[in-house]
């Protein structure tokens, strides 16, 4: 589908802009990279031969059973064990002495009737965001070549966690922004074409729901209704909606009495029409000003949730969880530079991108 000339001119204007074209980039490139997470850093295998029969344990569940286990629970797969059953085609000296067949196993030296080797590709990072690493030490345990950066004070691999953390959060960024926004520019553009009681009842409603102490009942509806990921997106977005209102609100108190809204009444046109299809492109680049704001605070509320234990669930990868680690544990520098590097350049990113659409819908701006 072809680009209409506008959007051509709006889209040249975006890639003139170096630092948000190439932090786009950088972006898609993160960030797809973060949607292969289970294929990235998992505890199970991308791919197993089994008696020549290919399985996926990363998206299927396999109980130990399958493998000539003995457990209907799913299959252990770091477990000596199961290596070796997976290896031997699921031979019964595996349950006694598994060490030892998987030695044979490796030398080319094991001899068995019927005797088809197995095999397993792992992921780069063999450890999923909650899994507990078989490391000496007491955690949080510094970087090495088996945890790139380090585990946490609860043994997790941290770049696990920084990957799934980093994909959790861009979902949630997303997510909010968009619900927020269209229910902000909604609001703001009924109050500004129609103004009268309609503004000033609204304007009303939002000064006293801007004054509710979001932070209060998101954590009173917590303890009463639970953690979760969809309940924070809708808390968020009936308390971040407002953002928006004022700028579209003005934009649209100033275009409506404008000849060619005047011209378009005249014809008949319905409000609809006039307010989403005429007015509200004139006023997209002062929404879209706005929402570099309202993607670092979502990031921002979300990490600060999550710091202070009123944000996701403990089990999920949170990236705030991280940075309470790195406070808890000082002794840890790696946690602390891992939490303020991975905010930074996300943040930093993510900025440089909407600066460039702002300035891509502004008809003033030109770039060399």
């Amino acid at each position: 589908m072809a680009l209409s000339p506008l959007n051509q001119r709006r889209w040249s204007n975006f890639k003139r802009n170096r630092r948000a074209f190439w932090s786009l980039i950088i972006f898609t490139i993160t960030f797809g990279i973060t949607l292969f997470a289970e294929v990235l850093a998992n505890d199970k295998p991308i791919l197993v031969s089994y008696r020549g029969e290919l399985m996926t344990p990363v998206f299927k569940f396999y109980p130990e059973t399958a493998f000539g286990g003995d457990f209907r629970t799913e299959a252990d797969y770091k477990d000596p064990v199961v290596q070796c059953l997976i290896a031997t085609g699921g031979v019964d000296f595996c349950l006694d002495e598994p060490e030892d067949i998987l030695e044979q196993v490796a030398a080319d030296t094991y001899v068995e009737d019927g005797f088809d080797k197995g095999w397993a590709i792992w992921p780069l990072i063999p450890y999923s965001y909650d899994t507990p690493v078989d490391r000496a030490g007491a955690a949080p345990l510094p970087p090495n070549s088996q945890n790139w950066l380090g585990t946490d004070d609860r043994k997790r691999d941290v770049m696990a966690r920084v990957i799934y953390g980093f994909r959790l959060s861009i979902f949630f960024t997303l997510i909010v922004t968009t619900l927020a926004s269209i229910v902000g520019v909604v609001a703001g553009a009924v109050q500004g074409f129609f103004g009268g009681w309609v503004d000033l009842i609204f304007q009303r409603v939002i000064e006293i729901w801007g004054a509710t102490p979001s932070l209060y009942i998101i954590i009173i509806l917590f303890a009463i209704l639970g953690r979760s990921f969809w309940l924070l997106v809708l808390l968020t977005v009936l308390f971040g909606w407002t953002a928006l209102v004022g700028v579209v609100r003005a934009e649209f108190l100033r275009a409506r009495n404008l000849e060619y809204v005047r011209a378009a009444r005249a014809l008949g046109v319905s409000n609809r029409v006039i307010m989403f299809r005429h007015m509200l492109p004139n006023a997209m680049v002062a929404t879209v000003t706005m929402l570099p704001f309202i993607v670092t605070g979502t990031i921002s509320t979300l990490a600060g949730l999550d710091f202070l234990g009123f944000g996701l669930p403990s089990s999920a990868p949170s990236l705030g969880e991280l940075t309470l680690q790195a406070k808890q544990n000082l002794q840890a520098p790696w946690l602390g530079f891992t939490a303020f590097f991975t905010f930074a350049i996300m943040l930093s990113l993510l900025v440089f991108i909407f600066e460039g659409v702002r300035d891509a819908f502004d008809p003033r701006k030109t770039f060399s």
